[in-house]
C-alpha cells in the first residue's frame, strides 16, 4: 500500500487557518525585533494559548520555535553576505551570549558558524563529485531488527540535480537526520533499521549546476516536502510506502537549516572509499 496526500488535501490544508499566513509575514517582516508569544497573539487577535495551538496546527511547529528557526536562518545569510563577526551576528537575532549562538547554530545547522561561513568552495566541489557519480548505492548496512522505510520521490516540475532526504526528529530539517540518504532526479529511496521511534520525512533538491550561495541558503530556490503528520515505527506495525513530491517552497515551509553540503559530504564519504 502506499501512503500519500492528495492534491485536494494539500489545498485544503493550506486554506486552514490561512490567516496564520498573515503571521508569518508579519514575522518575516520585524525578525530582528522582539517577538514574545504575547505580542503574535494580540497581531492575530487570539488568546496566546489559542493562538499556540492553532499556529501549530497550521505550521506543524511552536510560534517562538518557528521564530527561532528564522532567526537562525537570518544568521546563515548575514554569515555569507556580511564581514560582521560571529559575535556580532548572534547579537543581531537575539543570542547575547557567543557560546549560546555558537552552540544552537551548530546543533540546527549541523556545522559551526566559521566552518559554514568557509563552506562555499567545498559546496561547489561537493555537487561537482555527485555529478560526477556513476554508483550511488552506499555499503549495505549490518543486519539489524528495525524497521524499513521505502518511497518514491516526484517532483511537481521538470528536475535534474540530486534530492536529499531524511527522517527527521522534529516537523523541521535541522539537525542530521536520523536516517538519510541522496538520490539523483527522482525515484525511489529505502531506509533500514529505523528503530521505534517518531520521525519526519523532509527532503529537498539541488539542481546540477545551482550555485553554491543557493543551496546554502534553500530558501527561496530548491524543491522540497516535508511530512506534518508524524511516521510512528512500533516493533509490529508496518509502515506503509511513502510517496513523496516536492513542490516549489510555500508560505508554511520552515527554514531548512541542516547544512546541505555537510549532508552531500557524509553521502560521498560513505559511497567512496577514498577520503575526499
Amino acid at each position: 500500500m502506499i501512503a500519500t496526500v492528495s492534491k485536494e488535501a494539500e489545498e485544503k490544508e493550506l486554506d486552514k487557518y490561512s490567516e496564520i499566513d498573515e503571521v508569518i509575514a508579519y514575522i518575516y517582516k520585524n525578525i530582528y525585533e522582539p517577538l514574545p508569544l504575547s505580542k503574535l497573539a494580540r497581531y492575530a487577535a487570539y488568546s496566546p494559548y489559542h493562538f499556540s495551538r492553532v499556529f501549530k496546527e497550521r505550521m506543524g511547529l511552536p510560534p517562538l520555535y518557528f521564530v527561532s528557526s528564522l532567526r537562525l536562518q537570518k544568521a546563515k545569510e548575514l554569515l555569507l553576505s556580511t564581514n560582521l563577526s560571529i559575535r556580532d551576528i548572534g547579537l543581531e537575532i537575539g543570542q547575547q551570549s557567543l557560546g549560546t549562538f555558537t552552540t544552537r547554530f551548530t546543533e540546527r545547522v549541523g556545522v559551526t558558524p566559521a566552518h559554514f561561513r568557509n563552506s562555499m568552495l567545498q559546496a561547489e566541489q561537493y555537487l561537482q563529485m555527485l555529478h560526477q557519480l556513476d554508483d550511488w548505492e552506499e555499503p549495505a548496512s549490518a543486519p539489524n531488527h528495525g524497521a524499513t522505510i521505502e518511497g518514491t520521490v516526484r517532483t511537481e516540475i521538470p528536475f535534474d540535480g540530486v534530492v536529499l532526504i531524511g527522517l527527521f526528529a522534529k516537523p523541521i530539517p535541522e539537525g542530521l537526520p536520523l536516517h538519510g540518504t541522496l538520490i539523483p532526479s527522482s525515484g525511489k529511496f529505502c531506509f533500514t533499521g529505523v528503530q521505534p521511534g517518531i520521525y519526519y520525512l523532509m527532503a529537498t533538491s539541488v539542481p546540477w549546476g545551482m550555485q553554491a550561495i543557493d543551496f546554502l541558503l534553500p530558501q527561496t530556490t530548491t524543491l522540497r516536502t516535508r511530512s506534518k503528520e508524524p511516521i510512528v515505527v512500533t516493533p509490529f506495525t508496518r509502515v506503509l510506502h511513502r510517496q513523496a513530491t516536492l513542490h516549489v517552497p510555500r508560505t508554511d515551509d520552515p527554514p531548512i537549516l541542516i547544512s546541505l553540503p555537510l549532508l552531500m559530504n557524509n553521502f560521498l564519504n560513505r559511497v567512496w572509499q577514498p577520503e575526499i
